[in-house]
């Protein structure tokens, strides 16, 4: 099962600054020599604005803590976790380990913020977290103010909210398996921020490859069939594929086969699986049991598009596309010399 995380009481409570540069432009590190001061309602704002793109994200673990070397945004995390106020040390140490991973010409330089984060719950109990965001680009914005009698206009730069790039979110929960982490990278580079950085892997429970399957299922449906496969039978191979889903407890790559039915089918979703596992870095496994919750929302996403030259736009959603053809019917207007769609439904809703 997901695992549960309410950030509705959580609270900022200190807080870290730095610039991040690229080493291999020869840009520098500058660290806050103190920790920031704000009031109550600063400190809400914070929290709203540093929590906000961490919800609904997938869980991550902290990896690399039985290696030589060990994982070292891990080490930085537990000793904040056991002493808050080494916040200030310990995000110095935090902006060293990202400077340091960030020799490569595309990484941009940017503003980071690491928090220290009270009052997360977690199966009932309240634990902290180590908040960290990336902001790499400045949003211009403008002030009005009185000045001497009289308003003045300024143009300032600054961070928006949302439009933070990365953002990495360690809870103190599970340290004995590693600390459970969200994270988001906005550019899609995974590499450089999930990996080189943070070292985290997903947590492979049921929600997770259920989840991953549905993408795999869509995916094979657009991108696996042979090119001149056409629309209907690639929205019928989706389907078969998530029903199996949706009407099955427990997947078993067997069982999953024969509801795809066709032989050639099975070989070209078993060669695809196999290609979308290496380009992915993450292997499915060929048995779990299925996410009810995910697995629903895989369906919900398939959908038939019909997408016309005069404005329309035609779509079934999952629950019709086994009716999609006895729904429509399609011909060729003489008079007007066009083709025309005619739509049969029950009611308007």
């Amino acid at each position: 099962m997901a695992l549960a995380v309410n950030l509705r009481e959580a609270g900022l409570t200190s807080l870290a600054l730095a610039k991040i540069g690229n080493p291999l432009k020869g840009e520098p590190l500058l660290t806050s020599k103190e920790l920031c001061k704000f009031d109550d309602e600063e400190s809400n704002l914070l929290t709203s604005c540093f929590l906000n793109p961490f919800r609904s994200l997938d869980p991550h673990q902290l990896q690399g803590i039985k290696t030589e070397e060990g994982n070292p945004l891990f080490d930085y995390a537990h000793t904040a976790f056991n002493d808050s106020d080494a916040l200030l040390d310990t995000a110095k140490e935090i902006a060293h380990h990202l400077y340091a991973k960030s020799y490569h010409p595309n990484i941009k330089s940017g503003d980071l913020c690491i928090s220290l984060i009270e009052g997360i719950i977690i199966k009932g109990k309240s634990v902290s977290g180590i908040c960290i965001i990336k902001s790499e680009n400045k949003v211009p914005f403008l002030q009005i103010s009185d000045k001497d009698g009289d308003l003045t206009l300024t143009t300032q730069h600054g961070i928006y909210p949302d439009k933070v790039d990365k953002g990495c979110l360690i809870l103190n929960h599970q340290k004995e398996k590693g600390y459970i982490v969200y994270l988001f990278d906005k550019s899609g580079n995974t590499q450089f921020w999930n990996k080189d950085f943070v070292a985290a892997a997903p947590i492979r429970d049921e929600d997770y490859m259920t989840k991953k399957f549905g993408e795999l299922c869509i995916n094979f449906a657009n991108k696996g069939l042979n090119s001149e496969t056409d629309q209907n039978t690639r929205i019928t191979a989706a389907n078969r594929a998530l029903n199996y889903l949706n009407e099955s407890e427990d997947f078993e790559i067997a069982n999953f086969e024969k509801a795809l039915g066709e032989p050639e089918l099975v070989d070209q979703f078993t060669s695809f699986k196999k290609q979308y596992e290496e380009n992915a870095g993450n292997n499915i496994k060929d048995q779990f049991t299925i996410s009810k919750k995910e697995a629903t929302k895989a369906q919900k996403r398939l959908k038939k598009r019909m997408k016309l030259d005069t404005g329309a736009d035609l779509t079934f959603t999952s629950k019709f596309l086994d009716q999609s053809e006895s729904l429509l019917e399609q011909g060729w207007d003489e008079s007007k010399g066009m083709k025309y769609v005619k739509i049969y439904f029950g009611e308007e809703l």
